[in-house]
């Protein structure tokens, strides 16, 4: 069993009056994760599936009375992709406030359902997680550092999922059928994706521009669709955890961009499905984006995971100087290029070195790559 980095964090905060959220994509181990945990408790639980029917109405609209009937002697509520349930938030709130013996715990998938719908009632009720497909520090700690950086070439293809990763053999198949089906359930089930051939286009379209500043006006020309619909759309990805956006840094130096942004996928692996791309690291044209990506997503869950607060940028300037990764701690920048090849020569742009002083720079490459997304 490959151990999660919030195993221990939540297992200290069940008990203490509040709700547990556990936010994240399909198919990223939200429920096994729950599931070890209440494994190892003494208490009985009581496990609800929020895509079952029945549990939707039971739990919709209900009583605090009601509740107690459904809970009976059992310590523990898990109600699995509690964001298929309407008025979830105020359930929560009545098994907190009302049953207060009783722990609850709620997976979510849609970020953009379950936290609209429990932000308010549970305000000062509850304790959230975001857990993410697996990451290499988590790998690292289940097998050695020596292991899993023997297996990046193989990440960078397949990536991160549980069962890609445990599933060894079977990565091509089942990564086609998590970014057909699973990965785009909840986005498919709402009236605002009216059109998933369109969703179908703009993923591939954001899949072949990984690592080069987007232009929603452009990708909406591409596809066929305006410029409206993409941005939606966009956004609606973000909110599933398929996609995340990059900013670029401003901060009125002469000649950066302004507006920029780029665009990321949390797994590689979902993102050559979706191009239909397995071919091994040597023999690809794309390893430069596809290395960007590998490492800004497992940064972007090693910051997340060890509790770091950072605002992340890329930075370009209209002569198209460009460095792959900004940090921003309270003003003090720490500034990142990427490099795969061995032979491949990188400076940090004078401009951007003049400007900002102060910024520490670094190269990573395979050779230091624990540095930034290994250990803390």
């Amino acid at each position: 069993m490959i151990k999660r980095t919030f195993q221990t964090s939540i297992q200290k905060r069940l008990f203490k009056g509040k709700a547990v959220l556990l936010f994240g994509p399909r198919q990223a181990g939200k429920s096994t994760l729950v599931e070890t945990l209440l494994e190892a408790q003494d208490e009985e639980w009581l496990y609800m599936n929020g895509d079952d029917a029945d549990v939707r109405e039971i739990l919709t609209n209900t009583s605090a009375a009601k509740l107690r009937a459904i809970i009976g002697n059992k310590k523990i509520v898990f109600i699995d992709e509690a964001q298929r349930v309407p008025n979830i938030g105020l359930t929560l709130k009545l098994i907190t406030d009302q049953i207060k013996e009783v722990q609850v715990i709620a997976t979510g998938s849609s970020a953009f359902e379950l936290s609209s719908q429990v932000n308010e009632p549970l305000t000062g009720r509850k304790y959230e997680f975001m857990l993410y497909p697996l990451s290499f520090s988590e790998m690292v700690q289940h097998h050695g550092l020596l292991e899993e950086k023997r297996l990046i070439e193989h990440r960078m293809v397949y990536g991160y999922y549980p069962e890609i990763v445990t599933k060894q053999g079977e990565e091509e198949e089942l990564l086609k059928l998590l970014a057909s089906s699973y990965l785009y359930k909840d986005l498919l089930m709402l009236e605002q994706i009216k059109k998933p051939l369109l969703l179908e286009k703009l993923l591939k379209a954001l899949a072949l521009q990984v690592g080069s500043e987007i232009s929603y006006q452009e990708i909406a020309q591409t596809i066929g669709s305006d410029q409206k619909t993409v941005d939606k759309y966009i956004d609606l990805l973000e909110k599933t955890f398929v996609v995340f956006r990059l900013p670029a840094l401003n901060r009125n130096v002469r000649n950066e961009i302004k507006k920029g942004k780029k665009i990321y996928f949390y797994d590689c692996g979902i993102r050559n499905a979706i191009i239909n791309n397995f071919k091994p690291i040597n023999t690809r044209t794309d390893v430069g984006a596809l290395w960007e990506n590998f490492l800004i997503s497992e940064r972007v869950k090693y910051l997340r995971y060890h509790g770091i607060d950072a605002d992340q940028y890329f930075w370009r300037t209209t002569q198209q100087q460009e460095i792959d990764l900004v940090e921003d701690y309270d003003e003090k920048l720490k500034a990142y290029e990427f490099k795969w090849s061995k032979t491949e020569k990188v400076r940090f742009p004078q401009t951007f070195t003049t400007n900002y002083p102060d910024a520490t720079t670094q190269i990573i490459s395979p050779d230091n790559v624990e540095d930034f997304i290994g250990m803390k």
